[in-house]
């Protein structure tokens, strides 16, 4: 469990590709991680096999190759991350399952005032739990959703703050970003869809 707000941004020292999946070898402040502890990178959540000081590692299987873009990662890459959630910690911005739900695409890039505003192409089983003023998580980011411009199309509100402690500040038109839908979202859809009542 965690909460979308990233507490590091760690960079890619390796990546290893077998039969298996893909290893990945990530430089970042936490230094007391230890084996089989979770951290969501760029929003999903991986399991710690190795750590060392200012380094850790983690394995991404081929299930997760096949929704994210963690095929496409090499040393140099930064990454978003954020710690597990722990009992009595602040839930400072919401509930985060560290599940990529699919792949966006930047469309459009603006700016207002002092914000940044994105338009992201969203997968439609996103789309479909996402309303204006819920939350959606962009690589590992818990965000708001600032408005709903087209179907099939979320916007986001990026603050000065977001942009200087997180890689979303990077983010060109064209480029993709790991995705996760709104998880009270996600409940309330599929009960609806068991009572035949699935939502439009």
């Amino acid at each position: 469990m965690f909460t979308g707000i990233i507490t590091a941004v760690g960079t890619v020292r390796a990546a290893r590709r077998d039969e298996r999946g893909l290893d990945l070898e990530i430089a970042s402040p936490y230094d007391d991680l230890v084996a089989g502890e979770s951290v969501a990178v760029d929003g999903a959540c991986l399991t710690v096999q190795r750590a060392g000081a200012g380094w850790f590692e983690v394995h991404v299987i081929a299930t997760s190759l096949d929704r994210t873009r963690f095929g496409s990662y090499a040393a140099g890459r930064r990454a978003n991350l954020e710690r597990a959630l722990r009992a009595g910690d602040r839930l400072g911005g919401h509930i985060v399952q560290g599940h990529v739900d699919g792949i966006g695409v930047v469309e459009r890039l603006a700016r207002r005032d002092d914000a940044r505003l994105i338009d992201l192409c969203v997968p439609a089983e996103v789309a479909a739990v996402s309303i204006p003023l819920g939350s959606i998580t962009v690589d590992g980011v818990s965000l708001t959703v600032n408005a709903m411009p087209a179907d099939g199309v979320v916007q986001i509100a990026l603050i000065p703050f977001t942009l200087q402690h997180t890689t979303l500040g990077g983010l060109v038109e064209g480029g993709a970003v790991h995705l996760e839908g709104d998880v009270i979202g996600k409940y309330v859809r599929s009960l609806m869809a068991g009572r035949g009542r699935e939502p439009s």
